[in-house]
């Protein structure tokens, strides 16, 4: 008789991974992927050791150093790793946080009272997804050393002479501490590398968000030797992102709260029409919010009602302001440290702990509300600010209505130019929005009528960054993109609802292109953020040239392309495309919009802080900071193959 199907199932199915195997085998589960993001994990969590000495009032100074082959080395003087026996592992305390999963002195709340860090994984995962380590622990007047070979260690913990590190001089300031030093493993992080203008940008916050803490960053393969120390910790960051704005008051306004739970806050308004609030917890930035922005908003919301009531500066007659009349131009930083945070996902996206919520609006309450009162001018110039936006609110809830109920919301009215998809499946369709009607028509012409979609928009579209929504809402393209897509905008909108699995930009490869995919993605960084952050938003790429080698056509995207097959196959340049409008219906479909040959780019969000403060120097009304940032950036757009 034949064996169950059961039957072959057995035991000896079942595999057991031991130590680190597991997170060589299945590093996205640890570190979230193998692409440039999990490469950055690798160094952030290092980091993130260091800073919790820092928080924990041991450790005043961070240094962190790539040379030139991509090793990292992190040094802090804080207290140092224990090396003493771990009585649960009988081995070093050291090697058991190097090579045991979920070790370390987070756990117990004994030695940090407040951590960041993966939940404790952090140095452990580090090691098994490098090609070598080492760590080297200064307590009073000796050194201590261990190595490892991809997370397994090759050497006891040791006393040794003298450190193999003097990458950095750190004075006398690294009498005692951590330093750890990795390659990471090329066969798993594959034409990867670091890219230090991001680095820059975690390490920066952690400045910011840890008062008193110097961190030096040293780069030898681009030459860069920075150190962040800012005296006015979340103040100087608020005013960091207030820099190229138009401000309501001189001096962020600061809330401080010490306790099991700390609170910090620090805000301030500008002349804009969008709000820039940032969360952090133990200094990681949570950005889907949590318990805490809701205390945050709550307290924001009520305080501001009761100051305008109290003061008459909003009649009886009139309704109170909402959260989005309050946070129209704020930018606020909310910082919270505590013992045990909840967080929701392995990512730390958002916080869970629901005590939270009631600290920090106490808090803010009454920081906020003692400030009102100590500061009237100020005090009344937000409610003016807050009371313009209530009504502009009114004024676009009609455009709203107009847009969004009848269109959008009930799934009627889809714009009459979109030329739809027969599959009626979101996860199986696409919309391309296409500017110019040549293009489109050609778009039309050439797509798969099963599952592409095409929106034409004519020109470039309103510059959402200086536009309120009333404005928004009636503008005749923008509401067209509104209605296809069916998902709202803004509170409203609802991944859901969309109609499209992805939403594709394609405009011409020149000046004119990039202007105009520059308006779409402010649209939707500032509007409809989670197409972005879920993975829905792509920007098409257009060949720019078409060559002939022998009989055979061939499109290439970039001049550097171009020029290496003249010279490599002796290639004829037949056609320089200046536009989308210049291919037919064929190329276009065979270059740009068919699934098995195009080249498609993901829009992702890598730091949505200086994201923000990309787009408002790029698309605000302040002209400075936009030709600033034009003439910093100058010499890369010029060698940019688009």
């Amino acid at each position: 008789m034949a064996a169950r199907a059961e039957d072959q199932y057995t035991a000896r199915d079942i595999q057991v991974l031991e130590g680190l195997e597991a997170v060589r085998r299945r590093p996205g589960m640890y570190i979230g992927g193998t692409d440039q993001r999990g490469l950055h994990h690798l160094l952030i969590e290092i980091v993130n050791n260091s800073v919790d000495e820092a928080m924990a009032g041991r450790c005043d100074h961070v240094w962190v150093h790539i040379a030139k082959d991509s090793r990292v080395t992190v040094r802090d003087n804080g207290w140092g790793i224990p090396i003493d026996t771990h009585a649960g592992t009988g081995k070093s305390a050291l090697e058991t946080v190097m090579t045991v999963l979920h070790a370390g002195g987070k756990f117990g709340g004994g030695a940090y009272k407040v951590s960041g860090g993966l939940h404790g994984v952090g140095a452990s995962v580090v090691n098994g997804l490098s090609e070598d380590m080492w760590v080297e622990v200064r307590r009073g007047s000796k050194i201590y050393r261990q190595e490892y070979e991809r997370g397994l260690p090759t050497t006891e913990v040791r006393a040794v002479k003298q450190s193999l590190y003097a990458g950095i001089d750190t004075g006398d300031k690294a009498a005692t501490g951590t330093t750890s030093s990795f390659l990471f493993d090329h066969e798993i992080f594959k034409e990867v590398d670091f890219d230090s203008s991001i680095l820059l940008q975690h390490l920066r916050e952690y400045a910011y968000l840890t008062k008193g803490i110097w961190i030096s960053f040293i780069d030898e393969r681009s030459d860069i030797d920075v150190t962040y120390y800012f005296e006015g910790g979340i103040q100087s960051f608020v005013r960091h992102l207030n820099k190229d704005r138009e401000v309501l008051f001189s001096r962020p306004i600061y809330v401080e709260r010490l306790g099991e739970v700390s609170v910090e806050c620090a805000l301030q308004y500008n002349s804009t029409f969008n709000e820039a609030t940032f969360s952090f917890v133990n200094c990681i930035n949570t950005i889907d919010g949590g318990s805490h922005m809701t205390g945050f908003r709550t307290a924001l919301t009520r305080v501001l009602n009761d100051y305008a009531r109290k003061n008459k500066l909003l009649k009886d007659d009139e309704a109170n302001l909402t959260g989005e009349d309050v946070r129209e131009g704020l930018v606020a930083v909310v910082s919270v440290k505590l013992p045990e945070p909840q967080f929701e996902g392995q990512t730390k996206t958002r916080l869970g702990n629901p005590e939270v919520k009631g600290i920090v609006e106490s808090a803010v309450a009454d920081g906020l509300g003692q400030y009102l009162e100590e500061h009237p001018a100020d005090g009344r110039h937000i409610i003016e600010k807050c009371i313009t936006s209530a009504r502009a609110r009114e004024a676009a809830r009609k455009a709203r209505d107009l847009v969004i109920r009848k269109g959008v919301l009930d799934g009627t009215m889809l714009p009459g130019k979109l030329a739809d998809c027969s599959d009626r499946e979101p996860e199986n369709c696409e919309m391309f929005i296409v500017e110019g009607q040549s293009a489109g028509g050609s778009a039309k012409s050439g797509r798969d009528r099963r599952f592409q979609a095409i929106l034409p928009i004519q020109g470039k579209i309103l510059n959402v960054e200086r536009a309120r929504l009333d404005k928004i809402f009636g503008h005749a393209e923008v509401a067209a993109i509104i209605k296809a897509l069916g998902a709202g905008i803004d509170d409203d909108f609802d991944l859901a609802k969309l109609r499209y699995n992805r939403t594709i930009i394609m405009a011409d490869a020149d000046v004119d292109g990039s202007h105009i995919r520059t308006l779409l993605l402010t649209l939707f960084f500032r509007h409809m953020r989670p197409l972005i952050t879920e993975g829905h938003l792509f920007i098409a790429q257009p060949p720019l040239y078409k060559l002939l080698v022998g009989r055979t056509s061939h499109y290439v995207y970039s001049e550097k392309d171009r020029d290496e097959m003249v010279e490599r196959d002796k290639a004829k340049v037949t056609n320089r495309f200046k536009g989308l409008g210049e291919m037919n219906a064929e190329q276009l479909w065979e270059t740009t919009m068919d699934p098995e040959r195009r080249i498609l780019l993901q829009v992702q969000i890598e730091d949505a802080i200086e994201a923000d403060t990309v787009f408002s120097n790029l698309m605000g009304d302040d002209v400075a900071p936009r030709k600033a940032f034009i003439q910093a950036h100058a010499a890369s757009v010029r060698n940019l193959d688009v």
